[in-house]
């Protein structure tokens, strides 16, 4: 008996590479899941592109400055909840998402964020990261793919993570590269892990 392929439903705000990489990862079967919608709060965002090229509903969904955070995230998880997911990954959404979102989907949310756990929450983490090297405070930063299952900044319980080493010949650029490369990898993996083991991860 064959097992159907997971949905997912991606949610970006700009270039896209870590939804390419589960587009092709989907596409080569490394990854037993198919993507069935892409949202951006963005119009410009070049994986809205991505989306379009690959097949895939690719939905813009701003918010207007005059509605509620609550009653847009309202308005968000209706819509993301149309195309039915498993899973609801968040590969760079640049938007703290309420309870108001979450509660639709509860243990199912996921997110990529490119710094190891407790440390860097929130935006620029890259960059904090970088200027904490060159300070001597530290020599690694990493990646980190984790559940959202509350309004917590990046703090869910992590399902993978890996270190990624900064060194002197290190410029924000390169390490930056190194980094999506390493985000590319991880969120795959990750996504792969949870399809695979869903007995990790506490539901709720």
């Amino acid at each position: 008996m064959s097992v159907r392929p997971a949905r997912l439903v991606v949610l970006i705000s700009g270039n896209g590479s870590n939804l390419q990489a589960i587009l092709d990862a989907c596409a080569g079967g490394s990854l037993a899941a198919s993507v069935a919608a892409v949202f951006s709060n963005k119009g410009e965002a070049y994986g809205l592109e991505r989306a379009h090229r690959a097949g895939v509903p690719a939905v813009y969904f701003p918010k207007p400055k005059e509605e509620d955070r609550r009653a847009y995230d309202l308005r968000l998880a209706q819509a993301v909840q149309s195309y039915q997911p498993d899973w609801v990954v968040l590969a760079g959404w640049m938007r703290l998402l309420s309870s108001a979102f979450l509660e639709f989907f509860p243990g199912r949310v996921i997110n990529l964020h490119p710094a190891l756990p407790g440390e860097f929450p929130g935006t620029d983490a890259i960059e904090r990261a970088f200027e904490a090297y060159r300070r001597g405070q530290l020599t690694r930063t990493g990646v980190m793919v984790h559940l959202v299952p509350d309004e917590g900044v990046d703090s869910g319980p992590v399902i993978a993570q890996a270190e990624v080493p900064i060194g002197p010949g290190d410029t924000l650029e390169s390490l930056t590269a190194r980094m999506h490369a390493v985000e590319h990898e991880l969120l795959v993996a990750a996504i792969r892990k949870i399809l695979s083991e869903p007995e990790i991860l506490p539901r709720t």
